[in-house]
C-alpha cells in the first residue's frame, strides 16, 4: 500500500508540522491529534499506550492515535518532551516513514495516516496516528492457539526485509480473524538495522515477554515460535 504524503505546518501556539495521507485525509491540521475532537468517536486503548492512545474514527476510517510518552526515571523529570534534533528526526516522523516504507513493501504492518510534532524550544512533543487493523487480538491472549507459525513468518519477513524493532513484544503481534500476523508500534524501529545480533535481541525480548504473560505456557509458545521462524528463515535468500 502506498501512502500519498503531504505536508502541512501551523503557526498557531504551539507551532507544529505534520505529515499525513493525502489521500485518506482532505482537511489536516493539528486537531487530528486532539482526541477530544473526536468526541464519542475517540475510545481510550486500554492496554498499552502508557494511557496515551485512542482509538479514533475520523474522515481516514477506523484509526490509532497515539502520543508519545517517555517511560522509565526520565518519565519523571517530562514524559512528553523530547530533546530536538530536527524536524526529519522526530519520533513521530521516523515512524511514519518507517511505517510508509514498510507499506509500499507490502510488509504486515499498519500503515500511516498522520504524524505530528509540536517544537517547543530545545524539546518537542509529538503524535501518530496508524490504521487500526480490524478484528485483531495480541498474542499475548493467544496463547492457546496454533498461531506461532503466522507470528514466527511476520517476524520473519521483517527481519528478512533488514527491519529492527524496539520493542518487539507479545502485544505488539496481533492476529486477525483469518488467522494473518501483524506486527505494530514501530517507534524507535529502524530498516537496515536488522544484524544477527539484533535480530536475536528481537527474540529474546519475545520470549522474555511470552514468559511474563504465560508462564510456562508462554516458554512452550515461544519454542513452537522459534522453531517456526528458523524454518521461515532458512526458506528464504539471505
Amino acid at each position: 500500500m502506498r501512502v500519498e504524503t503531504a505536508r502541512l505546518a501551523w503557526e498557531t501556539t504551539p507551532a507544529g508540522v505534520m505529515l499525513y495521507d493525502a489521500a485518506r485525509i482532505s482537511r489536516p491540521g493539528p486537531d487530528l491529534f486532539d482526541p477530544a475532537a473526536y468526541g464519542d468517536r475517540a475510545e481510550a486503548v486500554a492496554a498499552g499506550g502508557r494511557q496515551a492512545a485512542w482509538f479514533v474514527h475520523g474522515e481516514f476510517g477506523e484509526g490509532v492515535l497515539r502520543h508519545y510518552r517517555r517511560g522509565g526515571l526520565v518519565a519523571r523529570i517530562s514524559d512528553r518532551g523530547y530533546f530536538w534534533l530536527g524536524g526529519d528526526r522526530t519520533r513521530s516522523f521516523m515512524e511514519f516513514r518507517l511505517l510508509e516504507s514498510l507499506s509500499a513493501q507490502g510488509l504486515p504492518v499498519p500503515a500511516p495516516v498522520a504524524a505530528a510534532y509540536w517544537r517547543r524550544g530545545l524539546n518537542y512533543e509529538a503524535a501518530i496516528i496508524v490504521e487500526r487493523l480490524p478484528d485483531v487480538r495480541p498474542l499475548a491472549l493467544l496463547l492457546d492457539r496454533e498461531v506461532w507459525d503466522a507470528a514466527a513468518g511476520a517476524v520473519a519477513r521483517l527481519h528478512q526485509a533488514g527491519v529492527w524493532h524496539a520493542d518487539l513484544n507479545a502485544y505488539n503481534i496481533l492476529i486477525d480473524g483469518e488467522g494473518k500476523a501483524w506486527i505494530i508500534d514501530f517507534d524507535r524501529g529502524r530498516q537496515r538495522g536488522a544484524s544477527t545480533g539484533a535480530r536475536l535481541g528481537n527474540l529474546r525480548r519475545l520470549r522474555r515477554s511470552l514468559e511474563k504473560v504465560g508462564g510456562a505456557q508462554g516458554l512452550a509458545f515461544y519454542d513452537r515460535l522459534a522453531a517456526s521462524y528458523r524454518r521461515h528463515m532458512a526458506s528464504q535468500p539471505d
